[in-house]
């Protein structure tokens, strides 16, 4: 059984959870119109998809402690899930990563992990939580609506004279 809990001093090994890749698939298409905003899916040729995995983070406990808190699924004494959650000026606190061991996935833990989290950050006095995927990340956009995340917002211009010119940035956000 996965226990779900908020993470402390002692569990500053959880942090050290390793990032893994993903598969870039599709692109969501993010519009805003008179009815709102408005998204459709962009599916990849099969030559075209690829592998992301992001640079590991080297989290220190004491700093996420400061900043706002960690959120733990564990499998016994090992951490298989892990979100963090950093304290921001808008009624929303911002996920700043969320990921689930591999073998893991597909079985409700990252979503166990947002529910929690969300929990916790409304009794913090927060509305709910906010954060942001790339649009080219449709497993990670698809994951958000899903769990009930609305689209608050596109940047457009993140990416800008970096490596990864023409992606953009899709703002979400969850009051649960």
């Amino acid at each position: 059984m996965i226990e779900i809990r908020l993470l402390t001093e002692q569990d500053e090994q959880a942090l050290a959870l390793p990032n893994e890749a993903f598969s870039l698939f599709g692109r969501l298409q993010v519009r805003y119109d008179e009815m709102g905003w408005q998204a459709k899916e962009e599916r990849f040729a099969p030559e075209d998809v690829s592998q992301q995995i992001f640079p590991e983070e080297h989290y220190v406990m004491a700093d996420i402690l400061k900043q706002g808190f960690a959120v733990g699924a564990f499998d016994g004494e090992a951490c298989v899930g892990l979100g963090i959650f950093t304290d921001d000026w808008l009624k929303y606190m911002y996920l700043a990563d969320l990921k689930v061991a591999g073998a893991y996935r597909g079985q409700g833990i990252a979503e166990k992990l947002l529910q929690f989290a969300l929990k916790a950050a409304q009794e913090k006095g927060y509305a709910g939580l906010w954060t942001i995927g790339q649009d080219n990340n449709l497993g990670a956009c698809r994951f958000y609506l899903k769990t009930g995340f609305v689209i608050g917002g596109l940047n457009t211009r993140s990416y800008t004279h970096t490596q990864q010119e023409g992606k953009a940035d899709v703002y979400f956000y969850w009051e649960g």
